[in-house]
């Protein structure tokens, strides 16, 4: 408790840059760690929602009823995503009567663009993540030098300097890099492993949209009325 009244005051007594400093830190912090737990509901949503729907996708029904199932609930994110827009895009080609390829490489695009979007999704704030995670350090460097710089400008005016006239602001100093790495530790560890997680997805999905696609060529070959 001795400790924690010590930083506490420390921190009240430090000067106004390096309280500036620690205060942009920890809402750094707070914002990366309100990030990091967003991501990983995001994340695993969308891996587990891949396992079902590769369940339902593999398990031998008619593509056509999986396809109004999927459309009449709506919202559909992630691998469903992919599948809904290259079925639907299928069939609208199919019924206006284009050439085996056309159905097949218009289906390819819209695969591609739901992907895209899904990607982009997965991947929003992991940017702010990886921006907290390399500035933090030098901010509460900056912190820190400001605080020493301080702390030996207010040394030139006293006669004799003793450890107890120096420690407190040395203190104060260091603990604007010790709030930085707190910050930055979290944010570059959730940021590495996340950024692995969208890969593996964009993986997962770049393996299921060739698989679709040739369903899909079997599909063409087929009477309209068999493939919608």
């Amino acid at each position: 408790m001795d400790g924690q009244l010590s930083i506490f005051k420390l921190i009240l007594d430090a000067s106004v840059v390096v309280q500036l400093v620690l205060a942009l830190l920890l809402a750094a912090s707070v914002m990366s760690w309100t990030i990091i737990f967003r991501k990983r509901l995001v994340i695993g949503r969308s891996r587990s929602e891949a396992v079902k729907f590769e369940e339902s996708f593999w398990s031998g029904g008619d593509l056509g009823a999986l396809y109004r199932t999927i459309e009449q609930r709506g919202g559909a994110t992630g691998m469903t995503s992919i599948f809904e827009f290259g079925f639907r895009e299928f069939a609208r080609l199919r019924q206006a009567g284009c050439t085996i390829d056309q159905m097949l490489e218009g289906a390819r695009r819209a695969m591609k663009v739901a992907q895209l979007k899904e990607i982009e999704r997965l991947e929003e704030s992991l940017a702010t993540l990886a921006t907290v995670g390399s500035i933090s350090p030098y901010v509460g460097l900056f912190g820190t030098v400001w605080g020493i710089m301080g702390t030996f400008v207010a040394l030139g005016g006293v006669q004799q300097a003793t450890l107890a006239t120096v420690a407190p602001g040395i203190a104060e100093a260091l603990i604007a890099t010790a709030i930085g790495l707190f910050a930055a530790i979290p944010a570059v560890i959730a940021y590495n492993r996340y950024a692995d997680q969208v890969s593996n997805l964009e993986l997962r999905f770049d393996a299921f949209t060739e698989e679709f696609s040739t369903i899909l060529q079997r599909h063409a070959s087929r009477p309209a009325a068999a493939g919608a």
